[in-house]
């Protein structure tokens, strides 16, 4: 078998700006590292602007007939890069004990010692596949989700996957994400009856009516949380009239809300919701569903991770359903999906960087996983 080093698979990937929704170059790069070992590999690309075009891969390596199918999966896309970088964000740099550029943890870091695990697996050990989107950062409108009609149409659904996002808080290996809240998001309009100010009897000013209704809004206890998720959390993030004139009624005023929810509720239910609460006021909504709340109980798939996590660091993984969303709500559809990756101490921000050494262990924690699930 060829051993790889995570590090330099990394620092290519990196060379490859891939701004979300990405395309190329980046496929390119991560395809040519796979062909060697025996994958087959699919690509296509989906949507039209302004969510897309999307690249979207899926690369198999099949095992014996029968055997176990296990995914690693992620997104080669980043979030833009921002201003004031030490070095350039596209230029993977080495400086003391760690690697730079963006995606070096989010996560192209963690697909670059998914393909240095699957070096060390031989065919025979059973099916592996990669399941990787360039729309996760962006709508996720035209990634995982084509890609999983793909891989139903090819009859090569997995047994389990693992999505490399970096879940780790402070040390590589003390945390795994079982499940994650859902989200929703939510553009609330008033409308109303532009006039002037010194004649608001010939006006209707929708303002304090949107007030009221995001006070109403702003009141609400969702819930206290549940075995596995915090709390709910309704957040009003942003608000806008638009009116310049300091001597006019403005016509309409409009606000945005966001809710992370946990298992006791659905997207549609809170839709509903709010819909009833702004119905008062004579409000309107418009509503995105971005996912549904999910988990993955404990059980054989997360004792597989722990252990391996366990071997490799010595530390025992703590399980948590904390932080965002990613495309393990849509994956879950498949099979069960857990997720673990890097430190997120850097992801999204400048200076984005790595350890290398723990590009090294994850490797290897990387491996075990995998022969675990297939075995």
């Amino acid at each position: 078998m060829i051993s790889l080093d995570p590090v330099t698979l990394a620092e290519q990937l990196i060379d490859c700006a891939s701004v979300t929704p990405a395309t190329g170059e980046v496929f390119d790069c991560l395809a040519a590292m796979l062909e060697p070992f025996g994958f087959t590999i699919h690509r296509f690309v989906a949507g039209e602007a302004p969510d897309g075009p999307v690249e979207n891969m899926f690369a198999i390596r099949q095992g014996p007939e029968g055997s176990r199918h296990f995914a690693f999966a992620g997104h080669l896309d980043v979030v833009p890069p921002g201003e004031g970088w030490t070095s350039g964000p596209f230029k993977a740099e080495r400086r003391g004990e760690l690697l730079y550029g963006r995606g070096a943890v989010d996560m192209k870091g963690s697909i670059a010692s998914m393909v240095a695990a699957v070096a060390d697996i031989p065919a025979e050990a059973g099916t592996l596949s990669f399941i990787i989107t360039g729309d996760e950062e962006g709508p996720a409108r035209f990634g995982t989700v084509p890609l999983i009609e793909l891989i139903r149409e090819l009859k090569a659904e997995p047994d389990l996957c693992l999505v490399g996002e970096p879940t780790s808080a402070k040390r590589l290996g003390d945390m795994v994400k079982i499940g994650r809240r859902g989200s929703v998001n939510m553009w609330i309009t008033c409308k109303g009856a532009q006039g002037h100010v010194a004649y608001p009897h010939l006006a209707d000013n929708p303002i304090p009516r949107l007030i009221a209704l995001l006070a109403d809004l702003d009141a609400l206890v969702l819930d206290g949380g549940t075995a596995w998720f915090q709390p709910s959390n309704l957040e009003i993030t942003d608000l806008e009239v638009g009116n310049r004139a300091t001597n006019v009624i403005p016509a309409e005023a409009r606000a945005r809300i966001s809710i992370r929810f946990n298992d006791l509720h659905s997207g549609a239910a809170l839709v509903k919701m709010v819909e009833d609460i702004a119905r008062r006021h004579k409000g309107e909504v418009r509503a995105v569903i971005s996912g549904e709340s999910f988990i993955t109980l404990p059980g054989a798939f997360s004792t597989i991770i722990a252990d391996a996590v366990k071997a490799e660091t010595g530390l025992d993984p703590e399980l948590s359903t904390s932080g965002g969303t990613s495309d393990a709500r849509f994956l879950r559809a498949v099979c069960p999906v857990v997720e673990f990756g890097l430190c997120n101490a850097t992801m999204h921000k400048k200076d984005e960087a790595v350890a290398m050494e723990d590009l090294r262990v994850l490797q290897r924690i990387y491996t075990r996983i995998a022969l675990s699930a297939l075995s």
